[in-house]
């Protein structure tokens, strides 16, 4: 909740609610950008009930392709800040990472992905689904909805810049480029070596036939 909306939840003013902070009666939340929130723990003490337990962590993944996409990233944060705090979400960890979509191989997707698996993550907040993966997202939604973990996507259609989808088109185009490359090459070497049986003298072919069947 926001500082107006939580002071009239529990019916103190905004100025009271920034003393409390600066005392430490009741500390607020903070964005990476330095604003105020309160959770639903905070209600909760300041109505003086029971605690709210709680064991499972929320993570706020943030993604772009390169490091000229700085700008971009800090917009995305940006996006996600105000979204957790309409939502009301109490966010235990910001990740931001540079690669690409199509590259499962990223040291901090690993570790979040890992990370719900083993059941430490309730919630992981994106802004797109391609801000987590190009590809097979439904697959690890699935996967990750059987631990437990829930993927909250912030805006479902895809928005990516213009240069970084065309690269990872371009990554596409290389993978297959080289599969088929290599397709072509065996190929080529079986056809050789299909002339070459052929170029073999008949009767050495009946030697090497006789030879066989004894």
């Amino acid at each position: 909740m926001r500082p107006h909306e939580f002071a009239k939840e529990i019916g103190v003013s905004v100025e009271t609610l920034r003393r409390w902070d600066r005392t430490g009666k009741l500390k607020a939340k903070r964005t990476p950008s330095n604003h105020r929130y309160y959770t639903e723990e905070d209600l909760a003490q300041a109505k003086g009930l029971k605690p709210i337990s709680k064991e499972r962590l929320i993570k706020v993944y943030c993604r772009v392709s390169s490091a000229q996409q700085k700008v971009e990233l800090a917009n995305q944060k940006t996006a996600m800040e105000q979204f957790c705090l309409a939502r009301g979400y109490a966010v235990d960890e910001w990740i931001e990472e540079i690669g690409g979509g199509l590259n499962f191989k990223r040291k901090k997707f690993i570790c979040l992905i890992e990370d719900a698996i083993s059941g430490k993550i309730e919630t992981i907040v994106i802004a797109h689904k391609d801000r987590l993966c190009r590809f097979a997202f439904d697959l690890i939604e699935q996967l990750l909805t059987k631990r437990g973990c829930q993927i909250v996507v912030a805006n479902t259609e895809s928005l990516s810049p213009q240069a970084e989808l065309l690269e990872d088109l371009m990554a596409v185009v290389h993978c297959f480029s080289c599969r088929l490359y290599g397709a072509r090459s065996y190929r080529k070497e079986k056809e050789k070596a299909i002339k070459e049986i052929l170029n073999i003298p008949h009767e050495t072919l009946l030697k090497f036939q006789n030879k066989l069947q004894c």
